[in-house]
């Protein structure tokens, strides 16, 4: 490998159960070491020794533990510390997750994936916004994972366009042969043989409760929800709370359908997840979703029962083209996200 540059990431979110942006940050790095060399650091006292087992291939952790919240109040109120203090001298520094720390001498690259926390507060601390917009300011370039999202944080944001640079996520290559859940896992979990699968976290914003009541109206097969949470089953709901990468594929590979009531979205992985499995989606018409399915999602007006149920109909009756739908996801690789990451930095350093 002809080492171009030195990146530095923050691979806080790598730690705990894996989220979306940690499984962004996970893949990105991974993907990104092929290209150039990469260090990991982590902004925490508890569990940041399980950053070096947790780095991926390729990549390197550095650092030692200092609370996040007493980081976040100094660079809230000064560039102080550089980062650089806790990871040695580097080209970029890249915070994958909405913060940008300041950096001495690197150049800032920041990834902000979705401006949901400034509707609502709930889903995130106090001190975010600033943060963010902060981060925002300071950074040489901006990466957000769709085109919606770069429009929205040129608007709302203030950011110019110059300093934005779509990164697209991927889809993991399992996904493309994942198999339907064996008995085992069936029975561990309380699946049917039939049923539509939610995927993610509870709350307003992913519609959840909008899809619950819709679906409890309706002859429907049995709905599963895979995310975070107590495990909960009855005859017509199953929340499997969290489960594996391997778990997960299993069972959207196994579903009728994928359903993504969402109010809003960033990018929307769990799309093109299912289109991998050649598993039908219904999801809805808000623009990143939109631009992600590229026209091969069941769409529904957003807030609109009616709409919703219709697209669930829809999705169980008319025929489905898995090669289409395989088709669709296979133009997501997190080998490209890492390219157009690294053109980012190549423009920040520039």
């Amino acid at each position: 490998m002809a080492v171009e540059l030195e990146a530095v990431l923050d691979g806080t979110p790598l730690l705990g159960q894996r989220t979306g942006i940690g499984r962004y940050t996970a893949c990105l790095a991974e993907e990104l070491a092929e290209l150039a060399a990469v260090r990991l650091v982590a902004f925490t006292v508890r569990g940041w020794r399980k950053l070096r087992d947790l780095a991926p291939r390729g990549t390197r952790a550095v650092g030692w533990p200092v609370p996040a919240r007493l980081l976040r109040t100094c660079w809230r109120a000064a560039p102080l510390p550089p980062v650089e203090l806790l990871t040695g001298p580097a080209s970029v520094v890249h915070g994958t997750n909405f913060v940008l720390p300041p950096t001495a001498r690197a150049a800032g690259v920041v990834t902000v994936h979705d401006l949901a926390f400034l509707d609502d507060p709930r889903l995130a601390d106090a001190d975010l916004p600033a943060l963010v917009r902060t981060s925002v300011r300071r950074a040489r370039v901006v990466c957000t994972p769709s085109r919606a999202v770069a429009e929205a944080v040129q608007e709302r944001l203030g950011a110019p366009e110059h300093k934005l640079v779509v990164t697209p996520l991927g889809v993991a290559a399992e996904w493309f042969t994942a198999a339907a859940p064996d008995e085992p896992l069936r029975r561990r979990l309380g699946l049917p043989d039939e049923y539509l699968v939610f995927v993610g976290a509870d709350g307003p914003r992913k519609g959840l409760a909008d899809l619950l009541r819709v679906h409890r109206d309706l002859d429907l097969p049995p709905l599963v929800v895979a995310g975070p949470g107590r495990a909960v089953r009855d005859e017509r709901v199953i929340r499997t709370g969290y489960l594996t990468e391997s778990e997960l594929r299993r069972v959207v590979a196994g579903a009728r359908a994928l359903v993504l009531p969402s109010r809003d979205e960033g990018f929307g992985l769990p799309v093109l997840e299912a289109f991998a499995c050649g598993v039908p989606v219904v999801c809805s018409d808000v623009p990143a979703l939109r631009e992600v399915s590229g026209g091969r999602a069941q769409l529904f007006r957003r807030g609109d029962d009616d709409s919703l149920r219709d697209a669930l109909r829809r999705v169980l009756s008319e025929p489905v083209d898995p090669a289409a739908l395989q088709a669709r996801a296979a133009g997501f690789t997190w080998r490209r996200c890492a390219e157009r990451t690294l053109a980012a930095y190549r423009r920040a350093l520039s």
